[in-house]
């Protein structure tokens, strides 16, 4: 049936019109949802009453000059089953067509109205122009004017999309913008569901499908690319307007998606027969622009389109249209115009169509204005048109109502109802909630009335056996209460000041200010005596001693004048502040030599560190260590080193400043803080000093000795240092002296620190591995032929750090080699893996080979054969069953001796592979005197083996000079089908990566070998 396709492709067409109702009811406000889908069913209804009365006539009736047809009134009663079909077909485009300005119009025009627009545009305007166009479509000896001068729209670009966005243009400009679009800086809410209209834009887009591929109006060879330029054109829309938005405002906004797929989709239609994919793709990147452009337009114009429909539809419909001339095949075209020409004849159907739609659109939407109001009015508008249209509530408004009753009686006893298993019904249980919460808040409150009054019978005698001195005033200072404690702290009865005022009695003259202040500020000035916090202040008693006081200050709202009462615990502080000198003084100072001690040091450091710093403020800190004490004690005594001490803090003392610190900070170690005036220069210069005096001669025991002296010195910014972290400095800076040869200074560089970490840190973290258990491990990643079968492991050691958990050895190993302990850890994997080989020995599991890495330190070094030999003794593992792995890069260092290991390793019956062979050392030379048996090409080169044509023709280089060589090759890092098919057609037998397996404990490894033969 040749008119089969006609009706699949108009019933994809009639899915748009659930996607435009889905779309337009999910992309504005709820209040008007129900309006919005209503107008949508019912310019359907009537644009196919209009478009079978007169439309279709009007479309494609007999031409008369080419302006309009005039025949085929009430259509169907004696045509066809195919002309039925296209009339069907193309019913469903004026469908379209007349559903388009519901989304521009949306919230604002009425529904009387909107239905007389419908009648205009689907039975006159679009008949129309369509017929200009179109007309030749239904009898191709019936063209329409612009159909006759080669005008190329194909499914309707401008026809049916610029024509419906001019007359939405029209309309918007008529009815104006919503109230509130433009004249608040709050935007509107953008939809009350965009899910549905996600779904919408889906909906439309499949029947998009119909839309473009049914306008060949047969199935044939076209179909699949037009449907395929549909598709692009949309995905590149979207993508590209959400770009734009993206761009410009750094989040990705949904509607510019959803509108950008439309205006790809619009853009595409009027050319999907006569434009290549990529063009179509350029098209809707074009369209997409074209929409974030045509958007901001409209709100700079305060043009107010809802849903932004004269963008994505006018807009972009003339960009479609004019592609046509631009990118269509104009062979496909066949209208025997050249491009040039094309480009005109699209340009005058362009003006033309868009014209009389906006024109005569706007003169008859004018006409209708005076006799059918087109836009509600403002209190309609408010209240939402699913309400003053169709007297349609929600359950929210039903809310709202509930809730204003409530308000307005003053009744907050009964519940609102509640809705149940929707989400107003959730507010509704919420606000029910708040209520009975309410309700219990007042309850308490009652109770809590009782137990204040009950409570100030307490209060009295609380006051009264306090130890704390109490004293409560007023906001001008006027005393309140005053307890017994208070009378005996201050020397007054309370009736002696009871009303007088507290400042002007006990506080210093000089304090008095201040004071007041802070209490006209209610105690919560920056200055001053605070809330709720311990103050420190001197108070004076009525025999006019002072004494050092600390005041808690609470503060109370008395309900019925509302009077501001504040509450002083006063106590005296003078034993406490004794106290804390004789402690200070004994925690912050060294009894041997009378300076300070490392305690204060730090204080000191921290409290300068955390002062606002004045500009470019620098600190250093000299850290001191007497060289050769320790011989000095053991040979003439402590109490001769305990002198050479007192000495030394005599000497520092003479060459410093006062505002200096001087701090001893342990043993035979002092410390200098330098605060003041602080270079580079002056720290030289300070430290030059210091040496100078401490090689001045001493007298101990009657000999005379100097003092060698080895100096750190660490300077830094005030704000950009930690105390432990600059003393910290100063002592590596000394370490680094006293490497340099002792009596000299060095100022720290960074450098020092990072040395000093590495080499001390990890060594000794990997030595203690090594003794502990369980830390070094080791796991096995297997090596399989192309059947899949296991044909050898590779033995991977592990570290597992007890604190840090799992470190990669490409963290370790590095630091490793710089030291021995490569050859340590080298022979502990050496020795788990060969008494992990004899337990699977044991047990009967078939005997695979294993291959272990070796350092290039450790193929070198005297003791690797010994140790071989003894532990395949040692565990009666044969040679011919271990594999070392050796990485190109290690040839490099000694060749000949090299060569000379691997021979003797060769005389075990070990075999020798080349581990990442490909990127490091290359010469054929010496690869064919080195007695290896595999090579394994490295991961780098198969990761793209099957994409990259350099890393396939190495592969299989590689694979080739095995091949002569007569070598084994393993090829490791597979990780995808394509990469083993590729290898094994390039002739490698042996494949190592994730791809198969992961490294596995030997647990793991256990359950996949299988027993001996």
């Amino acid at each position: 049936m040749d008119y089969s396709w006609l009706l699949t492709a108009a019933f994809l067409v009639f899915l748009m019109q659930a996607g435009f109702l889905c779309l337009e009811s999910g992309k504005i406000r709820s209040k008007n949802s129900i309006n919005v889908a209503a107008k949508n069913i019912t310019d359907f209804i009537i644009s196919t009453i209009m478009f079978w009365l007169f439309g279709f006539a009007l479309m494609f009736g007999d031409s008369y000059y080419g302006l309009w047809g005039t025949s085929h009134f009430l259509f169907g009663e004696h045509n066809s089953a195919y002309e039925i079909s296209f009339f069907i077909f193309q019913l469903m485009f004026c469908g379209t067509a007349a559903t388009l300005m519901s989304g521009a119009v949306a919230e604002r025009m009425t529904f009387r109205g909107y239905l007389w627009v419908t009648v205009i545009l689907s039975g006159l305007i679009y008949p129309l122009t369509g017929h200009w166009a179109w007309a030749g479509a239904f009898n191709h000896n019936n063209a329409g004017w612009l159909q006759q001068l080669g005008f190329i729209d194909f499914a309707g670009s401008t026809v049916v999309h610029s024509v419906g966005g001019a007359v939405a243009l029209a309309a918007i400009m008529i009815i104006g913008p919503r109230i509130g679009r433009f004249d608040s800086e709050s935007p509107l809410p953008v939809g009350n569901n965009l899910p549905m209209s996600a779904l919408g834009t889906l909906l439309i887009w499949l029947g998009w499908f119909g839309f473009n591929g049914g306008s060949t109006l047969l199935f044939n060879d076209q179909v699949p690319v037009i449907i395929l330029n549909t598709c692009l054109a949309a995905v590149w829309g979207g993508v590209v307007s959400s770009i734009c938005h993206y761009y410009f405002h750094r989040y990705i906004d949904v509607t510019f998606i959803l509108n950008g797929i439309l205006a790809g989709l619009v853009a595409v239609t009027a050319n999907c027969h006569a434009v290549s994919p990529a063009q179509s793709a350029v098209i809707g990147m074009v369209a997409g622009v074209i929409l974030y452009a045509g958007t901001l337009l409209m709100e700079k114009l305060k043009l107010d389109d809802a849903l932004g429909v004269i963008p994505t539809h006018l807009f972009a419909g003339i960009w479609g249209t004019v592609a046509v001339a631009l990118f269509g095949d104009l062979t496909i075209l066949d209208t025997g115009l050249t491009r040039t020409e094309q480009l005109s004849v699209q340009l005058l159907g362009i003006l033309a169509i868009n014209v009389c739609s906006f024109v005569l659109g706007y003169a008859l939407l004018k006409l209708i204005n005076r006799f059918v109001a087109l836009r509600v009015s403002a209190e309609n508008e408010m209240q939402g048109m699913n309400i003053s249209e169709h007297r349609a509530s929600t359950e929210l408004i039903d809310l709202l109502g509930s809730m204003s009753k409530q308000q307005h009686d003053g009744n907050f006893v009964e519940s609102v109802p509640v809705e149940p298993f929707t989400e107003v019904g959730q507010i509704a249980q919420q606000y029910n909630q708040v209520i009975d919460r309410v309700k219990a808040e007042i309850s308490q409150r009652d109770d809590a009335i009782n137990s204040f009054r009950a409570s100030e019978k307490r209060k009295s005698a609380i006051l009264n056996s306090s130890m704390d001195s109490i004293v409560s005033i007023d906001l001008n200072g006027h005393i309140l209460e005053f307890n017994p404690s208070a009378e005996k702290m201050f020397g007054y009865l309370k009736h002696q000041v009871k009303g007088l005022n507290f400042i002007e009695l006990f506080v210093q003259p000089s304090e008095q200010k201040n004071i007041r202040d802070s209490l006209s500020h209610k105690f919560s000035a920056s200055q001053g005596l605070l809330r709720n916090r311990r103050n420190s202040i001197h108070l004076c008693r009525s025999s006019g001693d002072i004494f050092p006081a600390e005041i808690t200050i609470t503060g109370a709202e008395l309900g019925g004048e509302l009077r501001n009462e504040f509450t002083f615990h006063v106590r005296d502080v003078t034993r406490q502040l004794k106290l804390q000198d004789k402690l200070k003084n004994m925690a912050y100072s060294d009894p041997l030599t009378g300076l300070y001690n490392r305690t204060y040091l730090i204080d000191r450091l921290n409290r300068i560190i955390q002062l606002p710093p004045a500009p470019d403020t620098m600190l250093a800190v000299f850290f001191m260590d007497l060289d050769r004490f320790k011989k000095i004690n053991d040979t003439l005594g402590h109490n001769a080193g305990d002198d050479l001490l007192k000495e030394v803090a005599t000497r520092l003392s003479r060459v410093t400043r006062q505002t200096d610190v001087i701090a001893r900070w342990g043993g035979d170690e002092f410390v200098i803080l330098i605060e003041q005036g602080v270079n580079e220069e002056f720290v030289v210069n300070k430290a030059n000093d210091i040496l100078a005096a401490m090689r001045e001669p001493v007298e101990l025991d009657g000999r005379e000795i100097s003092i060698p002296t080895s100096i750190g010195i660490a300077l830094s910014a005030v704000d950009k240092t930690q105390a432990g972290q600059l003393v910290q400095q100063a002592d590596i800076a000394m370490y680094h002296a006293k490497q340099s040869g002792r009596d000299n200074y060095q100022l720290f560089k960074q450098e020092m620190a990072n040395q000093s970490a590495r080499e001390f840190n990890f060594e000794q973290e990997m030595r203690h591995a090594l003794q502990a258990d369980q830390q070094i491990s080791v796991v096995y990643q297997p090596k399989v032929d192309h059947h899949r079968q296991i044909v050898g492991l590779e033995a991977l050691i592990r570290w597992t750090h007890p604190i840090e958990g799992v470190i990669s050895p490409a963290e370790f190993i590095p630091l490793a080699e710089q030291s021995n302990l490569i050859l340590s850890i080298g022979e502990k994997v050496i020795e788990l893996v060969l008494a992990q080989m004899q337990h699977w020995q044991n047990s009967q599991l078939a005997e695979i080979p294993v291959s272990i890495n070796l350092s290039g330190k450790q193929l070198i070094s005297n003791t690797l054969l010994p140790f071989i030999r003894g532990v395949l003794e040692k565990y009666q593992i044969d040679g011919n069953r271990l594999e070392f792995e050796i990485t190109e890069g290690v040839l490099v260092t000694d060749i000949e001796q090299c060569i000379r290991a691997m021979a003797e390793l060769k005389a075990l019956g070990i075999q020798i592979s080349i581990d990442d062979f490909g990127t490091g050392y290359s010469s054929l030379n010496y690869l064919k005197r080195l007695p290896i048996d595999i090579l394994k090409i490295d991961r780098s080169f198969v990761d793209e083996c099957a994409s990259i044509v350099e890393d396939g023709q190495i592969c299989a280089t590689i694979i080739n000079l095995a091949k002569n060589l007569e070598l084994a090759v393993v090829a490791e890092g597979v990780e995808t089908p394509q990469q083993l098919q590729f290898l094994i057609e390039k002739g490698c037998t042996v494949f190592q990566g994730f791809y198969f397996y992961k490294p596995l404990s030997a647990q793991q490894i256990e359950q996949l070998l299988p027993l001996q033969q």
